[in-house]
């Protein structure tokens, strides 16, 4: 447990930041909802008519007037993003680090096997992706109070268990690239999470690329399919948990058999 407690010690002051961060513009977006909502009724149908940006953004399918769709585009382009961008700099970080840092020697030389190594640094990065999750929604639940906003459980339910599958699927992708890195990958876990979200993007503007959104996990958070349907599409979510077990397993794999200098 040393492993789990130092690792959380160590990311304590990135993961305030951040959380502070994301949860601050999360509760501003809600609480500018009142002033927005009459004007968001009066351009809705306009952002419908809007062609492939409507279609890239997920505007032709909801009405910005009501709070579940203003929350599930504006508010979860910050969650989303926010999230992911959190995850990728975590996980990218909690293996190659020790490289970078100069620490691996005195790590290794703890009386822990490096299966237990990776099994603590995974527990430490997935606390800070559930803690960082509760005091979204605390945040969320609050604003929508204040501003008196009821939310329809079901589908804030649904819209924040894909945002944390989301950050985990990230997390896992992040966390296995960094055993095989030795210094520092943070451009490479920013740049993982803009490109799934480009992705996404990218496959809203035509059925053509529709395939992309087995690819990146931004594909079962479209806050727009959500609300529309009612639920998450199981089959972009079942690529993407594929996806975070191969990224978990090849962080085992990898760190059992790297020569750490």
């Amino acid at each position: 447990m040393a492993v789990l407690k130092n690792e959380l010690k160590q990311g304590r002051n990135t993961f305030f930041i951040w959380t502070l961060v994301i949860a601050f513009m999360l509760a501003v977006c809600v609480l500018i909802f009142p002033e927005m909502e009459g004007q968001m009724s009066e351009i809705s149908g306009m952002f419908a008519d809007m062609g492939s940006f409507s279609a890239a953004f997920g505007m032709d399918r909801i009405n910005f007037g009501e709070f579940a769709g203003f929350f599930g585009v504006e508010c979860g382009n910050i969650l989303g993003l926010g999230g992911a961008f959190f995850a990728a700099l975590t996980g990218i970080s909690a293996l190659a680090k020790e490289e970078k840092e100069q620490t691996a020697e005195f790590l290794l030389t703890h009386p822990v096997s490096r299966k237990k190594i990776v099994l603590q640094k995974w527990c430490a990065v997935f606390i800070q992706i559930i803690a960082l999750n509760l005091v979204v929604i605390g945040t969320t639940v609050l604003s929508a109070f204040m501003i008196g906003e009821s939310l329809d459980k079901k589908t804030f339910a649904l819209l924040f268990l894909a945002y944390f599958i989301l950050q985990i699927e990230v997390l896992a992708i992040c966390f296995g690239i960094s055993a095989f890195i030795s210094r520092n990958g943070l451009g490479i876990g920013l740049g993982i999470a803009v490109l799934f979200y480009f992705l996404n993007i990218i496959s809203n503007l035509t059925e053509d690329a529709r395939f992309l959104k087995y690819i990146t996990p931004f594909g079962y958070t479209d806050g727009a399919d959500i609300i529309a349907n009612g639920s998450i599409e199981v089959k972009y979510l079942s690529v993407g948990l594929m996806l975070m077990i191969i990224g978990i397993l090849a962080a085992f794999w990898k760190y059992e058999k790297k020569d750490i200098l």
